[in-house]
């Protein structure tokens, strides 16, 4: 119908822009559950959760790649307030990398060894240990294109290692409802 009204078909122009990232923090099971989407390929993503009290919190995060290109590394990296737990019950998990990599500090993970094609979503859980109530982390997506020298192998490995170099960060504050 909106093709037969013309001004109302704004497919063909309007992207998304400005994604809002939504979150849900169950107290009594300790999860917190963050989606979203990204639009944007030469920024990351800096955000603030606000969390019902600091503490240990299993992390489930769904992510929509709405940009135009494939990423095949993604990068989380904490403030100094938060790290990521490393123990038995608290495996990082991803369906689309096959592989993680925590740096010493426990304040760096990086999801490599898959891919996320535009338009497919990205889960992952990580268990992280909040200091406040209010711990940030960003992350960044790997594209071997926009990154370096053109050995997308020696690229990632030095991303893996190293980490991303830094990027311009689009800041966002996560509202997160509480269910007691």
């Amino acid at each position: 119908m909106s093709s037969e009204l013309p001004g109302l078909d704004i497919a063909g122009r309007v992207r998304a822009k400005d994604i809002q990232m939504a979150a849900m923090a169950d107290v009594r099971h300790r999860v917190l559950m963050i989606t979203g989407a990204v639009d944007v390929i030469d920024h990351g993503v800096a955000m603030t959760l606000h969390l019902p009290e600091p503490g240990r919190w299993q992390v489930i995060k769904a992510e929509t790649n709405l940009t135009d290109r494939t990423w095949t590394a993604m990068q989380i990296v904490t403030d100094a307030d938060t790290r990521f737990v490393e123990e038995a019950d608290s495996t990082v998990l991803s369906r689309q990398f096959a592989r993680s990599f925590l740096a010493p500090d426990m304040r760096r993970l990086t999801l490599h060894h898959g891919e996320v094609r535009p338009g497919e979503s990205v889960l992952m859980s990580f268990v992280l240990d909040c200091a406040t109530d209010e711990p940030r982390y960003a992350h960044s997506h790997y594209i071997p294109e926009a990154h370096g020298s053109g050995d997308p192998t020696s690229d990632l490995e030095g991303v893996i290692a190293d980490g991303m170099p830094q990027r311009p960060m689009l800041e966002m504050s996560v509202p997160v409802t509480v269910v007691r």
